[in-house]
């Protein structure tokens, strides 16, 4: 278990969350994790690290993986301009993240609370859900109810979105 995965295996014990552990090739987008998805019970996720145009607000977007976000429709829903990505370096000085591994479990390297969480609304029926723990080669799972208990824990500003 690498240092990062297990920070938030840390995290999730002292928040009373069990998890259940899938390890697999590294995976850097949803198409080449699919095939790894196979026997893992949960609805599957593709996390966005995004910033608006002036590059004073960060979000991370997080919507059911077949799902195509329109960017220009969640910006309205939040409030804000033109929504792009973050740059690698943007991720890993709010998340400690690197591309390819962006999950809201890098939410517990936002120590300011600087990034606000924009979950699809579609996402509060799912049984379970699954995310990196910060590394693309493993697979969390969760149910959705202590997936909501981790983000109320971590205290960043969370939003619900139609995407």
């Amino acid at each position: 278990m690498t240092e990062l995965e297990s920070a938030v295996a840390a995290c999730l014990q002292e928040l009373g969350i069990t998890y259940t552990r899938h390890e697999h090739p590294p995976v850097a987008t949803v198409e080449s994790a699919q095939p790894h998805w196979a026997g893992i019970d949960a609805t599957h996720c593709k996390n966005l690290f995004l910033r608006n145009q002036k590059g004073d607000r960060h979000y991370l977007v997080i919507v059911e993986h077949s799902k195509k976000a329109d960017l220009r429709k969640v910006a309205d829903q939040i409030g804000d301009g033109k929504l792009s990505f973050g740059s690698p370096d943007r991720l890993m000085k709010h998340l400690g993240l690197t591309p390819g591994s962006v999950s809201p479990f890098g939410l517990i390297n936002d120590r300011h609370h600087a990034v606000r969480v924009a979950l699809d609304r579609d996402l509060r029926s799912a049984g379970r859900l699954s995310f990196h723990p910060n590394i693309n080669t493993v697979t969390f799972t969760i149910t959705a109810a202590d997936f909501s208990r981790f983000l109320e824990a971590c205290g960043n500003s969370v939003r619900y979105v139609s995407v």
